[in-house]
């Protein structure tokens, strides 16, 4: 796939380069080697949107390839539509400060993430499966376990009660009139922030083989520290080659963004390949760390 960018980029240039001024549209002739190669320019569409305010308009799909279909309401599409800060915004810490893009992302996701050091990987993660199901009603669906294996429902902080984390045990208590509003939903987050990372969620996850990567899915390593990053589009041709965007947050805790290829100089998409380790700005996984919910 890069070679595909890299060709059309010298194809581009070549052509601009030996143009001398003239139209565009005409075709150019170079010698080389006593031969003569005769080039037309195609029209080299850009992979970014500047204008686009969700992930299915900020990012083109390069040539050759089809977003793949996804059912409205579903997990997927909640993904494809997440909401975009501005072209060219920077990624803020927890504390307002700016996380300098050096080669690590494309775009920034605008969504809050609160003021506590709390919003890391596998964080971003957790809040974007519980966002999309705490929106479509399906609270029993809300639940993670901490580290040490107690498994929180969302369904049990509706009612009003409360964790009691004392040592190594842990248990619920009633101290709160039951409520469900968004800053409820929020204050339970923030308790999985602190009490799970990408230790439990890895073991909660169930590993799917790595040609069946779909939307939603994750890349994770569970370790101190450890990493995750989410799979929040999908695009394929017609020998079904596979193309996919990833998010991620970071540490110290920061907004979600949607991360550079550092494999590919023009596009944020990712080819799918087999047996490959994947390299991502800021942290490498197997073929064997996709896992889905």
């Amino acid at each position: 796939m890069r070679n595909v960018f890299l060709l059309q980029f010298f194809l581009l240039f070549l052509i601009l380069g030996c143009s001398n001024g003239q139209s565009n549209n005409k075709e150019i002739s170079v010698n080389r080697s006593e031969s003569v190669v005769v080039v037309k320019e195609e029209i080299v569409e850009s992979i970014i949107n500047p204008d686009g305010k969700t992930i299915a308009s900020r990012f083109n799909i390069p040539k050759g390839f089809d977003r793949i279909q996804v059912e409205n309401g579903s997990f997927e599409a909640y993904l494809r539509q997440l909401p975009l800060k501005p072209h060219e915004s920077k990624v803020k810490y927890y504390n307002g400060q700016t996380k300098s893009n050096n080669g690590v992302y494309d775009a920034v996701v605008d969504l809050e993430i609160g003021k506590k050091d709390l919003h890391q990987c596998a964080d971003a993660v957790m809040r974007l499966r519980a966002e999309y199901l705490w929106n479509q009603q399906q609270f029993e669906e809300i639940y993670f376990n901490f580290t040490n294996g107690f498994r929180v429902d969302y369904t049990e902080w509706m009612k009003g009660r409360r964790m009691v984390v004392d040592g190594n045990k842990t248990y619920w208590n009633n101290r709160q009139n039951p409520s469900n509003t968004y800053q409820d939903f929020w204050k339970y987050m923030e308790l999985i922030f602190m009490y799970a990372g990408t230790l439990s969620l890895a073991k909660e996850l169930k590993s799917v083989p790595i040609l069946d990567l779909k939307i939603g899915d994750v890349f994770i390593q569970g370790g101190s520290p450890g990493h995750a990053v989410i799979v929040v589009d999908v695009a394929v041709n017609s020998s079904k080659e596979k193309l996919f965007l990833l998010a991620q947050s970071y540490m110290p805790a920061q907004e979600i963004q949607i991360l550079k290829n550092p494999n590919d100089d023009f596009s944020p998409w990712y080819l799918l390949q087999e047996g490959k380790e994947l390299q991502t700005p800021e942290w490498t996984f197997s073929a064997d760390d996709l896992k889905r919910f």
